[in-house]
């Protein structure tokens, strides 16, 4: 059965770091672009980071451009998202999700996460 696993979530105080995996099975994960979405209580979910399937081309939000790093682990068909200096707004559930274009549009992915809790509080 294929899927997505994302694991990494929790609570850091302002300037901490936390890495999200995005775990695939049942497919090949770096087939795909990957993609990290959040979703904030009463906010649209919104477009974080997408790594492209061959790994070297990266797109990052404005808002966490240069503090969160999107990177492949194709041995374990694996995607992380590593996020340094967090901040309070950077609170929300995160997804990640597989498609097979470039894309912020949340129709156009094929497979999706059920999310992972990041908390940043002091």
């Amino acid at each position: 059965q294929a899927q997505l696993v994302e694991s990494g979530g929790g609570s850091v105080q302002p300037g901490g770091s936390l890495r999200l995996s995005c775990a695939a099975s049942g497919y090949t994960l770096s087939n795909y672009y990957t993609t990290w979405f959040r979703q904030s209580p009463g906010k649209e979910r919104e477009h974080v980071s997408t790594i492209y399937p061959g790994g070297d081309i990266t797109a990052y939000a404005g808002s966490v451009k240069g503090r969160f790093t999107i990177s492949r682990e194709n041995a374990k068909n694996t995607v992380y998202l590593q996020m340094n200096s967090l901040k309070p707004e950077d609170t929300a559930m995160y997804y990640c999700a597989a498609g097979h274009s470039f894309s912020v549009s949340l129709t156009d992915f094929v497979y999706w996460g059920q999310g992972t809790q990041v908390t940043v509080s002091s």
